[in-house]
């Protein structure tokens, strides 16, 4: 059986990502808010519960604009420390953009899309969602944010020796698989199909 780390996994689980949805996978999570029930209690930027080299994937959605911009060499340093030498991170989160071209043209509180909490506006993706910091889930709050130009660089920065990453404009989101090893393009996309939306 393999082992996926879910990094700022919330209430979610891996059945979320079509690519872990398999028994072959099997999950730990991790998250900072002890309130979603967690099998380690941790912040991206100090995993120290996960053992180094213990893990063959992390997964990380929509939290890695979490952390302070310079927090985000530790948070990736994190994913890369817990991976098998031949381990792989798959890391979403907002295509800012995607983003800022919207506000550019419709506004900054015009909603960008519905989601199960409710209208989504620029402003949410931008700094996170409104509603939820007001109501004390400071958690929710983004503190940095990315582009794919920036985001490949910060996970080959972080050690990742392969690194492919795709824009899904139509969901304001950034798709990227990071390999420590090095390995060709047609196998990095081959692993990217499997894991991406």
């Amino acid at each position: 059986m393999r082992r996926l780390l879910h990094v700022g996994c919330g209430p979610q689980n891996k059945w979320s990502l079509k690519g872990f949805a398999t028994h072959e996978w099997e999950e730990v999570r991790l998250d900072i808010d002890a309130g979603v029930k967690p099998d380690i209690i941790g912040k991206l930027t100090d995993m120290g519960a996960a053992p180094r080299r213990s893990f063959d994937a992390v997964f990380s959605a929509h939290n890695i604009e979490h952390v302070f911009a310079h927090e985000v060499p530790l948070a990736l340093g994190e994913f890369h420390r817990v991976l098998k030498r031949d381990g792989f991170a798959v890391v979403t989160c907002p295509d800012l953009q995607t983003v800022c071209e919207r506000v550019a043209t419709t506004g900054l509180l015009e909603p960008l899309y519905v989601s199960p909490m409710g209208p989504i506006a620029a402003l949410d993706v931008m700094y996170g969602h409104r509603p939820s910091i007001a109501a004390g889930n400071v958690y929710m709050a983004h503190k940095c944010g990315f582009t794919l130009p920036s985001l490949t660089a910060c996970l080959r920065e972080a050690g990742f020796k392969s690194v492919h990453g795709v824009r899904r404009i139509e969901a304001f989101e950034l798709w990227a698989i990071a390999c420590k090893e090095a390995l060709s393009q047609p196998r990095m996309t081959e692993i990217a199909q499997a894991f991406f939306p």
